[in-house]
């Protein structure tokens, strides 16, 4: 069992295409939400000089399990941090960096990148980002890491590769109670196996904990404020740590934005309606009515559910797998004509297409190994959600997934109940806290068109953000994000405020053609 909609990186999703084929302050609930975002503060004491005064011993990265060197231009190091925030001067934590350095000669800093997830290596996708942000490697040095938790910096590992493939015959979509048995069966042996394979860190790998990790970046780094692009989850962080830090704001893009007002169970009906929405478009781009089109996709998962369909690997594909490869390619509209090719084959009988897909979502290689972004992931966001529905309050929600979308409905519905069950640590917040009074304008960026983060979670963060710190900027687009997604408006906008300081109009629109 697993959260079948990440809130991956559009990098990711695109790298994965290729190699392959939660918070507001209202509602009452201000109090419990600063006080679970403050639940890791140092005390207002000043942090241990070790940590602050730390020399970064960058070199010429090496290869790694899953990629060879990226180049002489990118230099890897590591940075000491924390295992537990509350006592900073105790056990520490390595946490990999890489970064380019600054091209031009009026440099400005450093910038840091989030690519989401959560659970995204830094480390692994920055070198790829480059020529998405060519521009503004002229004056920032490009810097990205892997968060705690995640690949080189004490990277989690919950199961093995033999027992994340058995879970995917699991029905993620219980029809009885046997099924439901086995499906929060297999949650509880994914928590079990977390709880014995990380060990104390899995209480300390929240979302405030890497915001707390990128202050001590900053510092290290000798930059008296943050410059970051956060992506997807990295805006949730990048909110976080405005409001941790509001002094300390330097220039902050938050594009494919979160909703900070969501709390888990909102989350999952926000990707619902995002991913139809995006379903929608991508049948209407092929002269499909969106109506008559879903439920035929709906029917066709029905099916497979009853009956998984064969393919040339001799792997079954179910309708788990089916439903992952369906998703994937609604991340980019440049990957819309590889979905028509699968759908069309399934229903000719042959999973084998939508099977290609749902591994390369899984990060599967050809020799059975899965990469670790997943479970990384889970660990950090059941760590942060405080919500833990139960089966009985999940099934009295899904006729209303159920409406919202027939096809990602009863999937992200019956997530809910499963993703945290049995988590042997508490969750931190109902939503997180993001208000940031005083710091310096942010740039919060909405893609009318993304499955993954609907564009109305934009505004949702500017309003949270605070009167004369949220600048919302929409694209009418496609995709999962928009910096780099085909928009000249976005890119020239987002260039100028990153390499200029010029904060453009609030609400600001760019169309589909600009």
């Amino acid at each position: 069992m697993r959260r079948f909609v990440r809130w991956a990186a559009m990098t990711a999703a695109a790298a994965l295409l290729a190699a392959g084929c939660s918070g507001s302050s209202g509602g009452g609930e201000g109090d419990e939400r600063s006080g679970s975002a403050r639940s890791t503060t140092t005390g207002g004491k000043a942090l241990p000089a070790a940590l602050t005064s730390q020399k970064l011993d960058w070199e010429r990265c090496e290869a790694t399990a899953d990629s060879s060197p990226p180049g002489r231009d990118w230099q890897c190091a590591t940075l000491k941090a924390p295992l537990d925030w509350s006592k900073p001067g105790g056990e520490t934590i390595d946490l990999a960096l890489i970064r380019s350095q600054a091209r031009g000669g009026d440099r400005i800093g450093s910038l840091l990148f989030n690519f989401g997830g959560p659970g995204a290596s830094g480390v692994a996708g920055m070198p790829g980002y480059a020529a998405t942000v060519s521009l503004l490697r002229e004056r920032y040095d490009l810097v990205s890491w892997d968060p705690r938790g995640v690949g080189a910096s004490e990277g989690v590992r919950c199961r093995g590769d033999k027992e994340t493939q058995a879970a995917e015959a699991v029905d993620a979509t219980p029809d009885t109670p046997a099924e439901e048995r086995a499906y929060l069966r297999d949650a509880t042996d994914f928590a079990q196996g977390c709880e014995k394979g990380v060990g104390r860190l899995l209480a300390h790998v929240s979302t405030t904990d890497t915001a707390r990790d990128m202050d001590l970046m900053r510092q290290v780094l000798g930059d008296t404020e943050l410059h970051y692009f956060g992506i997807s989850y990295g805006t949730q962080l990048g909110g976080v740590y405005a409001h941790l830090f509001p002094e300390k704001v330097g220039r902050l893009v938050l594009d494919a934005v979160v909703d900070p007002t969501a709390d888990l169970v909102d989350h999952r009906k926000n990707q619902a309606r995002g991913f139809q929405r995006a379903l929608d478009n991508y049948l209407e781009s092929t002269g499909q009515d969106p109506e008559k089109g879903t439920r035929k996709i709906a029917d066709l998962l029905e099916r497979i559910d009853a009956d998984p369909l064969d393919t040339y690997s001799g792997r079954k594909l179910t309708q788990v797998l089916a439903f992952t490869g369906i998703v994937l390619p609604l991340y980019r509209q440049d990957s819309w004509p590889s979905l028509t090719s699968a759908l069309d084959t399934a229903e000719q009988g042959d999973g084998s297409e939508l099977l290609a897909l749902a591994d390369g979502y899984n990060e599967r290689d050809t020799s059975g190994r899965y990469g670790l972004l997943t479970q990384s992931q889970r660990v950090i966001s059941c760590l942060d959600d405080k919500q833990r529905p139960t089966l009985a309050g999940t099934k009295k929600l899904l006729p209303e997934f159920e409406r919202i979308s027939p096809v990602f409905g009863p999937f992200l519905g019956w997530d809910a109940a499963g993703w945290c069950h049995d988590w042997p640590v508490p969750g931190q917040y109902t939503t997180p806290e993001v208000s940031a009074p005083g710091a310096a304008p942010v740039l919060v960026i909405g893609n009318t068109g993304d499955p993954a983060t609907p564009y109305e979670g934009a505004r949702r963060m500017a309003e949270e953000l605070g009167k004369g710190v949220g600048v919302e900027l929409t694209w009418k687009g496609e995709g999962h994000g928009a910096y780099g997604n085909g928009s000249d408006c976005v890119n020239s906008t987002v260039n100028a405020y990153l390499l200029k300081g010029t904060v453009p109009k609030d609400g600001k629109v760019c169309g589909r053609r600009q």
